[in-house]
């Protein structure tokens, strides 16, 4: 879903904490008798709803003063030769 979604989440991060925090919302239930399964639905709801509109609001403020994306050519070539002169991995560069 995530890759349909052209959002790069190398370490899977997003699935790991999203299902997670959702389970750990979910299992007060089981350990607590005075929880409400519908209390932690709602919980679930609303904090999904907080991050996505405050990631919004952060990315449409990045990508108006400073962009959110390098340059082609810097994105072709590396961000550690644009940004730093040099290589990252040299022995794996064709030569």
């Amino acid at each position: 879903m995530l890759d349909k979604m052209k959002i790069d989440d190398v370490v899977g991060a997003i699935p790991v904490h999203l299902v997670a925090g959702i389970w750990g919302t979910l299992a007060v239930v089981l350990t607590n008798p005075d929880a409400s399964l519908i209390t932690q639905l709602t919980g679930i709801v609303v904090v999904a709803l907080f991050v996505v509109i405050a990631s919004a609001v952060v990315w449409l403020i990045l990508r108006a003063v400073t962009g959110i994306r390098v340059d082609e050519e810097d994105e072709i070539n590396g961000l550690d030769m644009a940004e730093l002169g040099m290589e990252a991995y040299p022995e794996f560069s064709p030569s």
